[in-house]
């Protein structure tokens, strides 16, 4: 199952984040070695919102993610939630329509 966990950011997030990079990479490299975060990375033009692509039987990785995020602990996130997505079709799909 696919779940993607949602940030809305702060209006001076660019402005405010590169005090809380490394650590927040370093937490997303590490979850994306455990095989739990594919993707992830800030919607551009304008960079109101980021994405995080995880995947698992629950959405208990994504939850934690966020609950232990930097970024959020900073307040560079205005809220976030997890969402399941029923991905169909790609070579990674969770369940795949043909």
């Amino acid at each position: 199952m696919h779940y993607l966990l949602m940030y809305e950011l702060v209006d001076d997030y660019l402005e405010r984040r590169a005090e809380h990079r490394n650590e927040h990479l370093a937490l997303a490299w590490a979850a994306a070695e455990r095989g739990e975060l594919l993707l992830a990375g800030a919607v551009a033009e304008p960079v109101d919102e980021a994405l995080l692509l995880f995947q698992g039987e629950t959405p208990a990785a994504a939850e934690a993610f966020a609950r232990n995020d930097p970024y959020v602990k900073a307040g560079l996130v205005k809220s976030w939630r997890v969402r399941p997505w029923q991905t169909v079709v790609g070579e990674k799909a969770a369940n795949p329509v043909r």
